[in-house]
């Protein structure tokens, strides 16, 4: 067995080229700076300080590692309110991450031990500093699950107890554009969709996951202020995900990762950014 070896908390390199994470706050990235700007949003500043030990997720932007579910129990997953010093466990499941920089890219090497056939959902909840009018572009034609927070914008009916439907991309509700604050806020997984990209003022971000003979999908979550109800603010997230639902609860066969035989399991993640 080769683990990689523990992450270090990453600085800033004299390029601008770097991943920072803050290990004591779930392993979270706190800035990806590639093609000479910050990708990463700061968060609505609801907490300072790390999240370790509470019961009840706090967004505080930035980069989530979610797992082994996304939404659900434990909403978020379970790592997020723990320290991560290169090796998490949870579950019975252990994983590591080890990450190197390019130009203008980051690749992230995920190993995770686990019993086979342990079953899961990962998500690498990316939320991103984009502007109104940023484009997320996806293969036309990939196959979208919308959940039940889209229903009322929907031109059909949502079929009773269903936890999610299917549209084409960009689906009714042109998920395609980051637009201006209209009180909506909609999640939606694309289906078996590798690798999506961000236009944002004069850059492109491009994010891929790998993980062969598993389900590889992009999450995304549209928020334009319409959440949380009590104090919505805006951000979008673009969630490279192993598995086609958020919620591990209701993955039916073939939506989440399960581990094989050997009882490990690795993927990679690669991002990559520049100016268009």
């Amino acid at each position: 067995m080769v683990t990689p070896p523990p992450e270090r908390p990453a600085s800033q390199t004299s390029a601008g080229r770097a991943v920072t994470v803050d290990p004591a706050d779930g392993g979270r990235w706190t800035s990806l700076q590639l093609a000479g700007r910050e990708w990463l949003w700061a968060g609505p500043g609801l907490i300072t300080g790390s999240r370790a030990g509470l019961a009840t997720f706090i967004d505080a932007g930035g980069l989530d590692e979610c797992f082994p579910t996304v939404r659900g129990a434990p909403d978020h997953g379970g790592l997020w309110n723990q320290p991560w010093d290169g090796t998490v466990e949870y579950d019975g499941a252990i994983l590591t991450r080890a990450f190197t920089s390019g130009t203008d890219t980051v690749t992230v090497d995920y190993h995770l031990e686990a019993a086979p056939g342990y079953r899961f959902v990962w998500a690498a909840h990316a939320l991103l500093d984009c502007a109104a009018g940023a484009v997320v572009s996806a293969v036309p034609g990939t196959s979208c699950r919308l959940f039940p927070e889209s229903a009322a914008l929907l031109p059909w009916a949502w079929p009773d107890t269903a936890p999610w439907v299917t549209a084409i991309w960009p689906t009714p509700l042109e998920l395609s554009t980051y637009g201006a604050s209209d009180g909506t806020a909609v999640g939606a997984v694309l289906v078996d969709c590798p690798a999506v990209s961000v236009h944002d003022r004069g850059a492109e971000l491009t994010l891929t996951l790998s993980c062969p003979g598993q389900p590889v999908s992009t999450a995304l979550w549209r928020n334009q202020g319409g959440f949380p109800e009590d104090a919505p603010y805006r951000s979008l997230g673009v969630e490279p995900m192993l598995g086609r639902v958020f919620d591990l609860a209701t993955a039916g066969p073939g939506d989440a990762a399960v581990v094989p035989e050997s009882g490990e399991l690795t993927w990679r993640l690669t991002i990559s950014a520049r100016p268009v």
